[in-house]
C-alpha cells in the first residue's frame, strides 16, 4: 500500500479548473478529470474511486445532485463539494442528499485541500478495513454455526 496514490475524480464544468487541479496533484494522487456529471458516471463505471471532488454549480446537473444520484452504484468514494458560493441550502443538501464528507469554497487552498483528501482518504480506507473485518467476522460466524450443528446432529 506505500506506492498506492490515492485515485481522485474531479468533476467541474471549467476546463481551466481540471487542469489547474491535475497540475497541482498529478504528482500525489491518480487524478480522474469530468467536465460534466454525465462523464463523472462513465469515470465511476470503468476506475475504482476512493475520492470524489464536484463543483457545485455545473449547467445542466449540479454537484449534489450527481453525488445523490451516484449512491445507489458507488455507495463507498468519499464526496467532496466545491462551490464557488456560499449557498447554505447547498451545504444542507450536500450533507443530507448526496452524502458529503466535506464542503470546500473556491478558489481552492493547496494545503489545506491536501490535508481534507488526506483525512477524507482516512475514513475511507478505516470503513474499507471495517467491512472487511465485519465481513470475515461474518464467514467464520457461518462457519462456527455450521460446525455446531454438525456436532449437535452426529
Amino acid at each position: 500500500m506505500e506506492n498506492y496514490k490515492i485515485r481522485i475524480l474531479y468533476v467541474d464544468d471549467e476546463v481551466n479548473n481540471l487542469k489547474a487541479f491535475k497540475a497541482t496533484f498529478r504528482r500525489e494522487y491518480k487524478i480522474f478529470l469530468a467536465d460534466s456529471a454525465d462523464e463523472g458516471r462513465d469515470i465511476l463505471l470503468q476506475e475504482d474511486i476512493d475520492i470524489i471532488i464536484t463543483d457545485q454549480r455545473m449547467p445542466k446537473e449540479n454537484g449534489v445532485d450527481f453525488l445523490e444520484s451516484i449512491i445507489p452504484m458507488h455507495p463507498d468514494p468519499m464526496r467532496i463539494l466545491l462551490t464557488g458560493y456560499t449557498d447554505i441550502q447547498a451545504v444542507i443538501d450536500a450533507i443530507n442528499k448526496g452524502k458529503v464528507y466535506h464542503y470546500l469554497t473556491k478558489p481552492w487552498e493547496e494545503d489545506y485541500l491536501r490535508t481534507v483528501v488526506k483525512n477524507a482518504y482516512e475514513v475511507f480506507s478505516l470503513r474499507k478495513e471495517n467491512k472487511q473485518l465485519t465481513d470475515s467476522l461474518l464467514k467464520a460466524n457461518d462457519q462456527l454455526e455450521f460446525l455446531l450443528r454438525q456436532n449437535l446432529l452426529s
